[in-house]
């Protein structure tokens, strides 16, 4: 029973014995006093007793206090900027050197590409020319003349031809031309390899950025998740608010690695394949002019206006 009802029972209490004493007392043949009953009013509102606290404004209270306590408790909760800048920004100072390499390795690859590109477009036309001049040509003298003074591993691979010829034109008198043919197959060869090592500089450095770049993002990874872990038990909490930035901020240095990593392989497969293409060609302009070292040895053997007929 509450309070208010024990009060209610001790008031009528006192009014009944009150009462039955007044009748007592009163003289005998006196008609009895007839009271009125007073008009019940409405109850009142249930208010809390005197000395109960007041629960939400002591919570109200609580929390305020404790924001002004420890206002980082709060900030752990907010949420964080996860756009691609924002964690980098957030991100330690180990990670971002590793985003920065790896964002300057792609730079260096899309770099490559575009040089790289443009170079082998031009050697191969220049190679196709020559071979096509080398091709239509009856001797060396036609094809140094149909090329002039143009560049080129083509024009190069005449000109060494007509060197080795003339400074073999005193022993070609008294012995065969295969030794000539040999010496002017290794000098092609030589040349044909040095052009391919010259328009193959720079895809060296494609197959190692592709190779190490993943590596080196997972390295990102790893230091941010270590970071992020050391974090979440300094805050002595696992909620995702805390949790998840620090590995969405380490997970971007896999992702910034893939991105430089796949283009660069990608790109030096397409390198590999045109550059043994331009291969190709310097081959067949090279097989060209061993035939026409071959056809002028032929009509060293016939008459002089024979020769002079086919020049």
């Amino acid at each position: 029973m509450s309070r208010h009802g024990l009060f209610a029972a001790l008031i009528a209490s006192v009014i009944l014995s009150a009462g039955g004493t007044a009748a007592q007392e009163q003289p005998a043949g006196s008609a009895p006093a007839i009271e009125t009953p007073a008009p019940a009013s409405p109850p009142a509102a249930a208010s809390p007793p005197a000395g109960t606290p007041d629960v939400t404004a002591a919570l109200e209270a609580g929390v305020s206090t404790q924001a002004a306590a420890d206002p980082a408790a709060i900030s752990l909760t907010l949420p964080h900027d996860l756009s691609p800048w924002g964690m980098f920004m957030a991100a330690d100072i180990v990670v971002k050197g590793v985003m920065i390499g790896l964002a300057f390795a792609s730079l260096v690859t899309w770099t490559i590409w575009l040089a790289k590109s443009l170079e082998i477009l031009g050697g191969k036309l220049n190679a196709r020319r020559a071979a096509s001049a080398i091709g239509n040509a009856a001797s060396l003298n036609q094809a140094r003349r149909a090329l002039g003074h143009t560049g080129g591993p083509g024009a190069l691979l005449v000109r060494a031809a007509e060197e080795e010829a003339a400074l073999s034109a005193g022993a070609l008198e008294h012995v065969s031309g295969d030794g000539l043919k040999e010496r002017v197959t290794s000098r092609l060869s030589r040349i044909e390899a040095a052009a391919a090592r010259r328009m193959s500089r720079g895809t060296g450095v494609l197959a190692t950025i592709g190779s190490t770049a993943p590596f080196v993002g997972l390295f990102g990874t790893v230091w941010g998740i270590m970071n992020a872990f050391i974090g979440i038990s300094q805050a002595q909490t696992t909620n995702l608010a805390v949790v998840a930035p620090g590995i969405a901020e380490a997970l971007l240095a896999t992702a910034m690695g893939l991105v430089a990593a796949i283009p660069a392989v990608v790109i030096y497969n397409v390198f590999a394949r045109s550059i043994a293409g331009y291969r190709q060609i310097l081959a067949d302009a090279s097989a060209g002019v061993e035939r026409l070292v071959s056809r002028d040895l032929d009509f060293r053997n016939v008459a002089p206006e024979t020769a002079l007929a086919a020049e």
